[in-house]
């Protein structure tokens, strides 16, 4: 930043020359540089924004000389004029004063002789440290940025990376308003998002806050400092920068979700870990992602069955298909969500329910919505929906969602002919409590232990016991149930299930027995691909 005349006359090497502000009004012009010089026609050699030191020489010629001297100067862009008193001048007439306010080119006369080369040297010395320090600052934002650009940085932390750098509040939003990432600084991200439509929507982008982001042709957001203390010349240039970036960002993330979905990914995704941890904050973000304030808050999962798909790219796109068609599907019960893809094909939700309504059956709206438009997905086979506990704490509904997903991964291995709306944790029994353990050796080990005789006979001799064994147990012993479901005769079923009490060395009529096979049966499930089961 320039320093002004008045920083210039603040200097100790000015100050020991008693300056006395004669007249032109305002000391706060910049100075580009100064110059010293005793000729009368010196405006010929500059460019503007110099400060003149003179020892008053070309005063020296009468009044109209005098005058054309001033308003050379003014014309010029000259910052000020400093005349030491003494050599030629002992004193400035008051039509130097008139003459200065009239142009409203400050002069200073200096009632004490200083050395004009200490002057030069201290402000000279300003100048270029600070030219110094702004070539310094616009090579870090340079390198700063491209790093960003090289390691395709998300949306949110070249916002983060913008707001540090010139400490404020910067705020990205798309054309409809809606703000897609946001880092606040000195204030909190409710007071700044208060109104911010009606805020937004007053800024043009002619403001020096405002820079729009996106191809010249086709502009898709603005970045907007809530700021006024920056340097307008740093602040612009860290935000166009930025806005490259962004801009940058989307070409290479366009056949990925769409900036809005990103953000509400982002949201969900610093409310799980921590990043946002006051809730007006989150509900005033989730607001203006479109999720209805004033509501009862539903973590929802979404798992399905869909064909295997090798090829990344084309699982990328059914993951985006899932994520529209669920989108969809809220839209339809005429309800609000944050949605998010997480691993594989699932989709997690934050539902917005009103809390006069009905919980269950708005849910069986919804959700019936949701698994139909994602069955029409190409490739899904099944669709479940987990949900978990409904809170009115939006944090509290995003943690939440860990739970909801693991229910809605436990329903999908359920074997059932029921279509159900959704699940809760009550719907999944003995599977859920396996799922949450199946991971430990102890828990393995008793699976091995129950079943492994079993199962190597049958990769021995071509059987399937395993599998007739799995069915008797799941109708619960009925053996002339089971008898009809393989379509064999009840002596055949006999000898199956004596063979299997032989290898197993074990009683199938025992309920303890029963529940221990059932039981090492469902950790194998758990543990086991579909295709192995």
């Amino acid at each position: 930043m320039l320093l002004s005349v008045a920083d210039v006359v603040a200097m100790p090497v000015v100050r020991a020359g008693q300056p006395e502000v004669v007249g032109g009004g305002s000391l706060d012009r910049p100075v580009r540089w100064v110059h010293v010089s005793e000729l009368s026609d010196v405006a010929e050699l500059l460019v503007g924004r110099e400060l003149i030191l003179t020892t008053g020489q070309a005063l020296t010629h009468g009044d109209a000389a005098t005058v054309e001297y001033l308003k050379s100067l003014a014309a010029a862009g000259v910052s000020g004029l400093v005349v030491e008193l003494g050599t030629y001048v002992s004193e400035l007439p008051p039509l130097v004063a008139d003459t200065a306010d009239e142009l409203g080119l400050p002069v200073i006369a200096l009632h004490k002789i200083v050395r004009f080369v200490e002057v030069t040297e201290a402000v000279h010395r300003v100048i270029v440290a600070d030219q110094y320090a702004e070539l310094e600052f616009a090579r870090t934002v340079h390198e700063t940025f491209s790093a960003l650009s090289v390691r395709r940085a998300s949306l949110t932390e070249i916002v983060k990376t913008a707001a540090t750098m010139l400490d404020a509040s910067v705020v990205l939003e798309d054309l409809t308003h809606r703000v897609l990432a946001l880092t606040a600084r000195h204030a909190a991200t409710s007071a700044i998002l208060e109104h911010w439509e009606t805020t937004s929507r007053l800024l043009p982008d002619s403001d020096a806050t405002v820079c729009p982001v996106g191809p010249h042709t086709q502009r898709w957001g603005r970045l907007i400092l809530r700021s006024h203390r920056v340097p307008t010349a740093r602040a612009r240039m860290v935000l166009e920068r930025a806005a490259q970036t962004l801009t940058l960002h989307r070409m290479i993330e366009r056949d990925r979700f769409g900036l809005h979905r990103q953000a509400q990914t982002g949201l969900i995704d610093d409310m799980i870990n921590g990043r946002v941890g006051d809730e007006r904050d989150a509900l005033a973000v989730a607001a203006t992602l479109g999720l209805a304030r004033r509501a009862r808050y539903v973590p929802l999962a979404i798992d399905i069955a869909a064909v295997n798909e090798s090829d990344p790219v084309a699982r990328q796109r059914r993951t985006a298909a899932v994520l529209d068609a669920a989108t969809h599907g809220v839209a339809l019960g005429k309800a609000t969500a944050l949605t998010a893809p997480e691993h594989g094909d699932r989709v997690n939700l934050i539902l917005a329910v009103n809390r006069s309504a009905d919980l269950d059956e708005a849910l069986t709206t919804v959700c019936t919505g949701i698994a139909a438009e994602v069955r029409r997905v190409a490739g899904v086979e099944r669709v479940v929906i987990g949900v978990g506990a409904d809170s009115e704490s939006l944090l509290d509904t995003a943690r939440e969602l860990a739970q909801a997903a693991h229910i809605a991964e436990v329903a999908l291995s359920l074997e059932t002919s029921v279509r159900r709306a959704f699940y809760r944790s009550g719907d999944v029994r003995l599977r859920g409590l396996l799922s949450l353990i199946r991971d430990e050796p102890g828990v393995q080990r008793f699976a091995e232990t129950e079943l492994s005789a079993l199962l190597r006979h049958d990769i021995r001799h071509a059987t399937d016991l395993t599998r007739t064994l799995r069915q008797f147990l799941d109708l619960a012993g009925n053996k002339t149930e089971l008898a009809k479901r393989l379509n064999i005769s009840r002596p055949t079923l006999y000898d199956r299930l004596a063979r299997i009490e032989r290898i197993l060395d074990v009683d199938l009529d025992d309920g303890e027995t029963r529940t221990s096979l059932h039981t090492a049966l469902l950790i194998r499930d758990l543990a086991a691909p579909a295709d192995t089961r």
